[in-house]
């Protein structure tokens, strides 16, 4: 088969690090290009330095027209400005890591008119298949939206009641306050609450099988933590089903995702950093569910869920250059 011949641009940051460690082993990618204005001409080692030896490349400042998939990188509002800025040949699918078209009602670019799908494989891949471009979705939305759709398909949501931990790394790589190490060393702190910019899409996922499920019936309060990498979600909500039912339900759902992964032991973050998993934990006490979600927020939440989606669109099988090792000692 012929490979895939892709570009990159912003990739000098956590997302654009990993997916460019993703595609060099992908075994039906070509990475043509990785463009990064700032770093212009540097090789890519020098920013992503356990690259060395990896590979020649260097960031380019410009793009090269002869590919066949361009990823975005780039910060929350700058994609849809980039790509109204930049002539991409109309043949060229798109996979755009930020939020900027990942709602319904924000989600063509009035450049070429093509709508981009929202890339969640659990929930819409069949779609996925034909897309042109894909919205690849949040991070914390990714942990809390497999948590809750079997139960949405079932048309049992009510009140969810959602708190959730992220390492320091979904801030990304711009220094601020609250991610210096000397800040965020035994430390963590609520923030966002009630607000997080991603209740806005996993309500949209929502809806697509619980029409109706109120934007004020979903409760999250996410938290800063003191590790790199991960993301611990935990929903609450109240249901009569039993909890074997309600596992099977959970099962049942995901028999066929090969990522998301329904588990009748406890949870925790090293099942699943440096890796595409998602893990989801189901405990019961009296009416009272509480569905626990595991992932690493730089692949199932970013970039390992962006190649996921490339290898959907393509025709691959979903699992191609995804099979990690976590980072389990």
């Amino acid at each position: 088969m012929k490979k895939i011949r892709i570009g990159i641009t912003g990739g000098a940051g956590y997302t654009g690090g990993e997916l460019i460690r993703i595609l060099l082993n992908h075994p039906q990618a070509e990475l043509v290009f990785v463009q990064s204005q700032s770093n212009a001409g540097q090789p890519l080692s020098v920013i992503h330095q356990d690259l060395a030896g990896d590979t020649d490349l260097h960031f380019s400042e410009n793009l090269f027209p002869d590919i066949d998939l361009l990823f975005l990188c780039v910060g929350h509002g700058e994609a849809r400005k980039f790509l109204e800025e930049n002539a991409i040949k109309p043949e060229i699918r798109i996979i755009d890591l930020s939020q900027d078209f990942r709602l319904e009602s924000n989600n063509r670019l009035s450049a070429t008119g093509k709508p981009f799908i929202y890339g969640l494989p659990e929930l819409n891949r069949d779609i996925i298949k034909s897309a042109h471009n894909i919205a690849n979705p949040g991070c914390f939305a990714t942990t809390i939206e497999l948590g809750l759709l079997p139960l949405a398909q079932q048309g049992w949501l009510t009140e969810v009641y959602t708190t959730g931990i992220t390492g320091s790394t979904g801030a990304g790589q711009g220094l601020n306050a609250t991610s210096h190490f000397s800040w965020r060393a035994n430390n963590i702190q609520a923030y966002k609450t009630l607000n997080h910019q991603h209740l806005a899409e996993v309500n949209q996922s929502l809806n697509q099988y619980q029409r109706g499920f109120g934007v004020n019936k979903l409760h999250f309060v996410p938290w800063r933590g003191d590790f790199t990498r991960g993301i611990f979600v935990s929903s609450q909500i109240k249901i009569n089903q039993n909890l074997s039912a309600l596992v099977k339900v959970y099962k049942d759902f995901y028999t066929d995702h090969p990522f998301t992964v329904v588990s009748e032991s406890p949870v925790f973050l090293k099942q699943v950093v440096n890796t595409n998993k998602c893990i989801i934990q189901l405990e019961k006490q009296n009416d009272l569910l509480v569905i626990h979600s595991v992932t690493d927020n730089l692949l199932k939440g970013a970039s390992g869920q962006a190649v996921q989606n490339m290898n959907i669109m393509f025709g691959l099988n979903e699992t191609v250059g995804l099979k990690f090792k976590a980072n389990y000692f």
